[in-house]
């Protein structure tokens, strides 16, 4: 062959090489703290106790409006009944106390327990759902009967679903018995266990969503997901489920299988009935629209980007294949070179990246509050979520959604009387000045929601409930 050949061949194979996507961990521009940010009021609400010297950590705040009570809850047990004004805190229930045989996991930041749901007839005398709350919690017990078990790792510990029932509703303090356990679930790994376990609260008695429990269910954790869990269908984890916890026509007979999850009435080979939407990493929070139903997930991502998405019956939310808009490229970052390539996946309304200067290295999105009512008149038909190490507030439009990356989401800040406004990592190391603490290091943000449209900010650094206010 000629000389003139082998030129031509080695500059075709540069040519070729030069067209090999090289995995990025900077695909999104920083964001923008200054445009359409937003300076709202926040005050302290209610305080909740520490245990042994370290501060409760916090997870969750509902709302059970046929009590008239707000509950809060620490990782380590405890479910704590909370006055609508703040000044009386008492605790509920110890999940953890060993009256229930149920001994809670809760070592380092990720594992205890995780939610608790009230069923929406929770005070109503004489229905199904009447004193029945709901536990997500993971547990030491790993040597008990499992429900769903992975495909790899070592059994670090359980996760289980629990229905607690109480004989009086409106007692001051839980009177019922030991749990009833629905399901349980293998850890392969000790992170990415359950997020969220909620009833959509805009499903009215009659309507088919009505009574049904949405649970989030992390991919098994390490890193990678190294099972593919997220995109096996025959597998629980990396997935939001959807129950009837009154039913019984489950594989093991504790539950129901509602007749409108989108692998009953689409049927595909292998896969579980109890999948509502799959191809989640750790889901950690969902919420709803009150305006038009719309169903908002912060799945926190791997190393490089974290997203809020929309979630419909049967979406496939991308992961492992995709991190956030790109293609998912390992340890060494993402592709970024056709993002938002597959139309059969659900992308992320806004996302944003790892590193980003306003933030700490580590980053964790969180959230989901939608705004539609008067409570905090700035953020009327704003969706509000965050990020959790930071603390940081950001919100996007509701009605004009963004169609990917940082630039439609914006910057809150917290403003308490006559002070500078900050985020709320700066609040809590001031609380921790007056507790005679160490500075928190991390803010581990989360929120709470009330029927009356107010917002609660929780953490688990200073045992402070604050409250947006106007």
């Amino acid at each position: 062959m000629t000389t003139q050949f082998f030129r031509a061949l080695a500059v075709c194979t540069v040519a070729t090489a030069s067209l090999v996507a090289q995995p990025t961990t900077r695909p999104l521009p920083p964001i923008d703290s200054v445009t359409g940010a937003l300076v709202v009021n926040v005050s302290d609400f209610a305080s909740l106790p520490d245990i042994g010297g370290v501060a409760a950590r916090m997870m969750l705040l509902v709302d059970e409006t046929g009590s008239k009570r707000l509950f809060a809850n620490d990782m380590r047990g405890p479910i704590y009944n909370v006055s609508y004004d703040g000044k009386s805190v008492t605790r509920y229930i110890d999940t953890n106390d060993s009256t229930w045989g149920q001994v809670v996991q809760s070592q380092g930041r990720e594992r205890g327990v995780q939610s608790f749901a009230f069923h929406p007839q929770f005070a109503q005398a004489g229905t199904p759902g009447y004193g029945k709350f709901y536990t997500w919690a993971d547990l030491r017990n790993n040597q008990a009967p499992v429900d769903f078990k992975p495909k790899g790792g070592s059994n670090t510990h359980h996760s289980a679903l629990l229905e607690w029932t109480a004989k009086n509703a409106a007692a001051a303090t839980y009177d019922g018995g030991p749990p009833r356990e629905l399901f349980r679930l293998e850890q392969p790994y000790a992170n990415h266990n359950g997020g969220m376990a909620a009833f959509n609260p805009l499903a009215r008695p009659g309507s088919a969503d009505f009574g049904l429990l949405y649970i989030g269910n992390g991919d098994g954790g390490s890193g990678g997901d190294p099972q593919n869990a997220a995109q096996d269908l025959s597998n629980a984890f990396g997935k939001i489920l959807r129950i009837d916890p009154n039913g019984r026509n489950s594989a093991n007979g504790k539950y129901g299988i509602p007749a409108a999850n989108p692998f009953v009435l689409a049927p595909k080979q292998g896969a579980l009935s109890e999948i509502y939407a799959y191809g989640v990493r750790n889901p950690q929070r969902f919420a709803w629209d009150p305006a038009n139903g719309t169903m908002y997930m912060a799945d926190i991502g791997q190393n490089i980007v974290e997203e809020v998405s929309p979630v419909t019956a049967g979406a496939n939310l991308g992961w492992n294949i995709w991190e956030g808009s790109y293609r998912y490229a390992g340890r060494d970052g993402v592709d970024a070179t056709n993002p938002r390539g597959d139309a059969a996946m659900t992308f992320p309304i806004v996302e944003y990246a790892h590193g980003d200067p306003l933030l700490q290295r580590q980053t964790a999105v969180t959230g989901l509050h939608v705004f539609r009512s008067n409570a905090v008149p700035a953020l009327r038909n704003k969706v509000l979520f965050g990020d959790n190490p930071q603390g940081e507030l950001f919100y996007f439009d509701a009605d004009r959604l963004p169609a990917g990356g940082v630039t439609g989401m914006h910057r809150v800040l917290l403003q308490t009387a006559g002070a500078e406004p900050k985020p709320l990592l700066h609040l809590i190391r001031e609380k921790n000045a007056l507790q005679a603490k160490q500075p928190a290091s991390r803010a581990d943000l989360r929120f709470g929601a009330a029927a009356d449209g107010r917002l609660f900010l929780l953490n688990k650094a200073d045992g402070t409930i604050r409250v947006l206010t106007r």
